[in-house]
């Protein structure tokens, strides 16, 4: 749950979902003019003045004045008389007269008796003081023109004889009559528009702060490392290709050696490798986990990388897929999965026949084989330990796939044969709870949490991720740092079917070479 807001939460907040509240904003809007034109009922509007005199007749000029003064203090005591129901009532029955009882029904409510209701008439009106002066402005809409006009029209004429009785001071009069308009007031199409967009952008921006407030997943990562005192390992950017393939096949992973992987992912990868190397540097044992809370948090494909840039960084790596419930690891890496950890551990197949060799240039892997009733005893067996014991004189890393920490045990079980963990948390997706269920079963079996990756960012607080063009030989990245040369750099390594890396340039020629080669040429010509 975030707490506070700084102005740059904001900004950021809403920028993030600008898309959204755009595409709100323009329905809202839309809804806004749809409604206008196809539901609300037009309605037209007339008007007539009224001016209030407190004497009869005029002798002097300051006679004159003080009866205008008279007046405008009559005005309010008119306006409330010629809004009473008996008045109302007045103006109802000369309306009843006009017109039939379908068009009165269309504009007015009608009492059982067939009679106009008051309520129905005064709500059509607007009467109101002109300041300064001691005129009334007397305003009628309704559905219909003609019976807007005649409202005013039968008000002035049925107005002036209540209030001389009522007040008993003074006269009402009118020196025209109301006119019947046929453009419509109602409904304003421009100004619903515009209110439906308004309305609509507030209700979305409000709603995402709302549910901003009350999210409790994982997207501050310095926030984490503060809050668990662990490392930050490093942070896996989301990426259009990465999730287009989830989207079409939930077991498709993504390699950094596969082609369209963004540079700045592979190069996340390598921040990665140097950490966890880090990490490695002040244990014996360079065996470790990689595991997550939930499933579907990546730490598969997470520790498949891994494992290929620690062995791209020459160190003699295996990845072992521990996960005997679910596994993937052959997946990532199309490998036949029919001998694995399982028949290693129950001893039906030496750790080497086991062992897929060269996937990947000092990359083996050790896929998950068969799928055992039993895989947490397996894990916990002292098979288990002696075979990593044996594996560990012959590799420099070995990197184990575990299942989910917070599903079953079977990370746990490896505890006492490894050096340590790290946790993969997926971002906007794992839960503070589902933290702090992993750490509490991980100190529980008194394992070694080296540190989180976050994987699958989607937003960066301190600006936009950085993304990969190639223009004219030169690599440029939107974090503001480059790297320029006469001709475009290879792309990652990739490893092929049979494990080779290849390269998507050639080698550049030296310096000297080219000297040579254009003295070659200089020669050639003086001949």
């Amino acid at each position: 749950m975030n707490e506070s807001y700084s102005v740059r939460d904001i900004i950021n907040l809403l920028l993030s979902r600008i898309w959204l509240i755009l595409f709100i904003t323009l329905l809202g809007a839309g809804a806004g003019y749809g409604i206008s034109k196809l539901v609300l009922p037009l309605k037209y509007s007339s008007h007539i003045s009224m001016y209030v005199q407190s004497y009869t007749g005029i002798s002097e000029n300051a006679n004159n004045i003080n009866n205008i003064s008279n007046s405008k203090q009559l005005v309010n005591t008119y306006i409330e008389v010629m809004k009473d129901d008996a008045v109302m009532k007045a103006v109802g029955d000369r309306l009843r007269e006009q017109f039939d009882s379908n068009t009165l029904s269309q504009n007015f409510k009608l009492s059982p008796a067939g009679d106009i209701t008051p309520a129905s008439i005064r709500s059509c009106l607007a009467i109101s003081s002109v300041q300064d002066t001691s005129a009334v402005k007397v305003t009628a809409t309704a559905k219909n023109a003609e019976v807007a006009a005649a409202i005013c029209n039968d008000l002035t004429q049925a107005a002036p004889q209540y209030v001389e009785d009522a007040v008993g001071v003074g006269s009402i009069n009118t020196i025209d009559t109301a006119k019947v308009y046929n453009t419509p007031v109602a409904p304003n199409v421009r100004k619903n528009t515009v209110l439906g967009g308004a309305a609509a952008c507030m209700l979305i921006v409000m709603l995402i702060f709302l549910i901003d407030f009350f999210d409790n997943t994982v997207k501050d990562i310095d926030a984490l490392g503060q809050k668990y005192g662990k490392a930050i390992i490093g942070e896996i950017q989301a990426f259009g290709t990465e999730r287009k393939k989830r989207r079409q096949d939930a077991d498709t992973h993504i390699r950094v050696t596969d082609e369209n992987v963004p540079f700045y992912i592979v190069e996340s990868y390598k921040s990665i490798r140097t950490n966890v190397t880090f990490s490695l540097s002040t244990v014996e044992k360079k065996i470790f986990a990689v595991s997550s809370p939930n499933p579907g948090d990546g730490k598969s494909t997470t520790a498949a990388n891994i494992a290929i840039t620690m062995a791209q960084g020459g160190s003699k790596v295996l990845l072992i897929d521990a996960d005997m419930r679910k596994a993937v690891i052959h997946k990532i890496f199309g490998l036949k999965n029919k001998k694995g950890l399982s028949a290693a551990i129950s001893k039906m197949c030496s750790p080497e026949e086991c062992i897929q060799k060269n996937v990947a240039e000092n990359l083996d892997v050790m896929p998950c084989g068969a799928i055992p009733p039993n895989p947490s005893e397996l894990l916990a067996s002292d098979s288990m330990g002696a075979m990593l014991e044996q594996l560990s004189k012959t590799y420099s890393v070995i990197i184990i796939d575990t299942p989910p920490v917070n599903i079953v045990t079977d990370a746990m079980e490896l505890a006492k044969n490894i050096s340590g963990m790290f946790l993969v948390l997926r971002y906007g997706v794992t839960t503070d709870a589902d933290v702090d269920t992993a750490i509490k079963k991980i100190e529980f079996a008194g394992m070694n949490l080296f540190g989180f990756v976050l994987n699958d960012v989607k937003v960066k607080r301190h600006g936009k991720y950085y993304s990969k063009y190639k223009y004219k030989g030169r690599y440029d990245y939107r974090s503001g740092y480059g790297y320029y040369g006469t001709k475009a750099e290879p792309e990652p390594a990739e490893a092929d079917a049979g494990g080779k890396e290849k390269h998507a340039a050639e080698e550049k020629p030296s310096g000297k070479e080219k000297n040579a080669a254009a003295a070659g040429n200089r020669s050639a010509k003086r001949r």
